[in-house]
């Protein structure tokens, strides 16, 4: 990604509703090249959607928690089946280290999250499980930062938007 692609994600983050003509205003580049930027980036999968960013306390699930998995030797297939059948699941990776996997759960309350861990702990797969509740959130998912300090040099604008 070079600064123009940069520029473009972060006017795509601060303005999630604006269209082609607004980015390129923004930005300061031609309609076509935002256009084809915002093509090449979908195509190499960088851009994977423009959903809504959802706040989970608002919508109604205030406790998160990080649960780190140690499951039975060769069951990631049936591991990952478990825990994508669980709503509350809101993502899971497979680690290295003592933990097998690690999964954020989200839910409505503290009894609804105890009912998640359950159903994961009595799952056959799931050897033990460890829980951290989060307390508060320190610092917002954020990609931005790391992409401007990864963006490379040149970026191509359009002879009219240059000065």
């Amino acid at each position: 990604m070079d600064q123009l692609d940069v520029a473009l994600v972060e006017a795509m983050r601060e303005n999630p509703r604006v269209g082609d003509l607004e980015l390129s205003r923004i930005t300061r580049v031609a309609r076509a090249t935002v256009q084809s930027r915002l093509a090449k980036m979908e195509a190499a999968g960088i851009i994977t959607g423009y959903g809504p960013d959802i706040d989970l306390i608002a919508a109604g699930h205030p406790v998160i928690a990080f649960v780190t998995l140690e499951i039975a030797q060769g069951s990631l297939d049936a591991v990952t089946e478990e825990l994508e059948s669980l709503p509350n699941v809101l993502d899971a990776y497979v680690t290295s280290g003592a933990a097998d996997v690690v999964c954020r759960i989200a839910a409505t309350s503290h009894e609804d999250l105890q009912t998640v861990l359950l159903h994961i702990s009595q799952s056959g797969t799931v050897v033990r499980s460890t829980s951290v509740i989060v307390l508060s959130e320190l610092v917002k998912p954020r990609v931005l930062p790391m992409l401007r300090k990864g963006a490379t040099g040149s970026s191509s604008r359009a002879p009219a938007y240059r000065g």
